[in-house]
């Protein structure tokens, strides 16, 4: 596969894989305690992970006096991120979760510009208002939500800390190896969902077929391959432009969850979807003029 091709399918591949975490958590959940569940998720690929560089002799040089910049991305990106979006899911719904999660990659741009030197064009940011149009009408809200507001809050305190890590990795982390860091930031990121679980919910854990099949999915398919995917596209795009990806995956959960759930989908989730998918199409639309990340060039790595 050419470089181009690779390029056009690693966001599409992690649009698919990020967008079917959604379908496998409302199909797992159910038997587990969300944030025991996040624990277990973390411990297993981070393990994984930490064994296959051990084998692989992977290099772990360039991690060396900045551990502490993995620690902090994988407690946001993956912690505290995915805890306060479990914690939101207990009470209020999906739907809403993913509306609140469309501010990430337009706040992600309106930062990137001071903390990575990133620029945006016109065009660029008509992409952006087109991702959220996308979201709203795809997902919608429901009116009772908005009356819970504690819950809302803990949404939005996790695209926060999304936002947070994001810009904090392509700062700080672009230059580490792909597997000794992301076994870095699982590792802080186990440390925090452990400390959540047995601090904030009763830990409960029914081990049907349906709850293991879940666990390994999320484990393998999300933490492993998706993260990866994540960190790759950081590595080596601007921040705003990987993260207007995230504008497609309500969209595609729509999709996966009618294929495999049998959920209702209407003709909002269809136009949002083709309004998102134009949106991002902007957003990342190779511009030769468009100014690369002043990160690579001035940002400090440690």
């Amino acid at each position: 596969m050419s470089e181009a091709a690779l390029a056009r399918a690693i966001p599409a591949l992690f649009v698919l894989l990020w967008s079917s975490a959604f379908v496998a958590v409302r199909m797992g959940l159910p038997d587990i305690s969300p944030l025991y569940f996040l624990f277990l998720r973390f411990v297993l690929a981070a393990s994984v992970l930490g064994t296959v560089a051990l084998l692989a002799r992977q290099d772990w040089s360039a991690l060396a006096g900045r551990w502490h910049h993995f620690v902090l991305a994988g407690v946001l990106i993956n912690g505290i991120y995915l805890a306060c979006s479990y914690l939101a899911l207990a009470r209020i719904s999906a739907a809403t979760i993913a509306l609140i999660g469309s501010l990430h990659p337009i706040a992600v741009a309106l930062l990137s510009g001071h903390f990575l030197g990133e620029r945006f064009r016109a065009r660029q940011w008509c992409g952006m208002a087109f991702g959220v149009a996308g979201v709203a009408l795809v997902v919608g809200v429901k009116a009772d939500d908005l009356e819970r507001l504690e819950a809302m809050a803990i949404a939005l305190a996790g695209v926060g800390a999304f936002v947070a890590g994001t810009l904090y990795y392509a700062r700080h982390c672009r230059a580490g190896a792909l597997v000794p860091a992301n076994t870095v930031q699982l590792g802080a990121a186990a440390v925090v969902a452990g400390a959540a679980s047995f601090g904030l919910e009763d830990v409960r854990a029914e081990w049907s077929a349906q709850a293991v099949a879940t666990l390994l999915y999320l484990t393998f398919a999300i933490s492993l391959g998706g993260m990866a995917l994540l960190l790759y596209m950081l590595k080596r795009g601007q921040a705003g432009q990987v993260s207007a990806n995230f504008y497609l995956t309500p969209g595609t959960t729509a999709v996966l969850g009618w294929l495999v759930l049998g959920e209702d989908i209407g003709w909002g989730a269809g136009a949002g979807f083709l309004l998102a998918t134009i949106g991002v199409w902007l957003v990342n639309r190779p511009i030769s003029s468009l100014s690369r990340p002043a990160s690579r060039r001035t940002a400090p790595n440690s």
